[in-house]
């Protein structure tokens, strides 16, 4: 019963949250920009003083703002976020076409830098002060310093360059849909995977070694050790789900985020995902792909915070969900 209330009130709480958003992003694009603006920017420079009025009429811009504001979550309640100004699509049709590119850096680069980042960190907290440990704090650093538009173009002239000049065709830039088969997605993917890697990684591998290190302090794995328990023992099974909390915390942060942040990934490497056209939206002023954009990144949000919430009382059984 715990399990379903907290379930019950995160979900309003998240409905709540993306409510705010919408409202806060509608008024801040329809409101702030004056219609006679918007029209002109659709209809031109040379559009006539009718073909302004036209294009007023037809967007609905000569409504009061009221009226627009409840169309606007009218069309949301049915999942329909309006239509381009520029490309007269669909918002929702070109989210769907653009986002299987954006999940696939997404979940590919997280799964990786979990991987790299936690395996390091858990080394380096096992061997404090080691010639590893040394080298791995040398790796956090330059990781952390890196730019991601630098890390991306190094790979394609150290990595795909180097490999097609070899006649190995398997890694390329552009994205090779699922359905084209998994070698030819993954070598797509591959780079994009490792840019995004390298810099998360390091966070997650100072993360998890100061979680882990600040846990083996604990009074209750001194316990544990005093009790005969084997050190692999008490480190996965008593320190390492304690110390994954914060981890666990910065992760919901980060996929939430990595939406926005996948903008860079995709421009570098010709993905075609969601950010061309966020860029390109935010650049001439369609006003609704940007906001199906930061909807859509509030969703992630939302999702991955009630992930975090719900993975607290699995990791550490002091945690009691309420």
């Amino acid at each position: 019963m715990n399990m379903v209330r907290f379930l019950i009130r995160r979900i309003l709480t998240g409905i709540l949250v993306l409510w705010v958003v919408a409202t806060g992003t509608f008024f801040l694009f329809f409101k702030a920009v004056p219609e006679a603006v918007v029209a002109q920017r659709l209809a031109g420079r040379a559009a006539t003083p009718q073909i302004l009025a036209e294009v007023t009429r037809y967007y609905g811009l000569n409504k009061p703002i009221v009226v627009q504001y409840w169309h606007f979550l009218d069309g949301l309640l049915h999942g329909n976020l309006g239509r381009s100004y520029y490309l007269q699509e669909q918002v929702t049709t070109i989210i769907k076409q653009d986002l299987p590119p954006t999940i696939s850096v997404v979940v590919g680069g997280v799964l990786l830098w979990l991987i790299a980042g936690l395996a390091v960190g858990i080394l380096s907290a096992t061997r404090a002060r080691s010639l590893f440990d040394r080298f791995a704090t040398v790796g956090v650093l330059a990781g952390l310093s890196a730019p991601t538009f630098v890390v991306g173009e190094l790979l394609i002239i150290t990595v795909f360059v180097q490999l097609n000049d070899h006649g190995i065709s398997w890694v390329q830039t552009g994205y090779s849909p699922l359905t084209a088969g998994p070698v030819a997605w993954a070598g797509s993917m591959i780079l994009p995977w490792v840019t995004l890697a390298v810099v998360q990684a390091a966070v997650y591998t100072r993360l998890s070694r100061g979680s882990l290190l600040d846990t083996l302090g604990e009074d209750y794995i001194r316990t544990a050790r005093s009790k005969g328990l084997s050190e692999r023992r008490v480190l996965y099974r008593h320190a390492l789900r304690s110390a994954l909390t914060p981890v666990v915390s910065q992760l919901g942060i980060d996929v939430g985020a990595l939406l926005g942040g996948v903008i860079v990934v995709e421009q570098v490497f010709g993905l075609q995902g969601l950010g061309q056209h966020v860029v390109t939206a935010i650049t001439e002023g369609d006003q609704p792909v940007v906001i199906g954009f930061v909807i859509l990144a509030s969703i992630f949000v939302v999702v991955a915070n009630l992930l975090v919430d719900m993975s607290y009382a699995v990791l550490d059984p002091r945690v009691r969900i309420s």
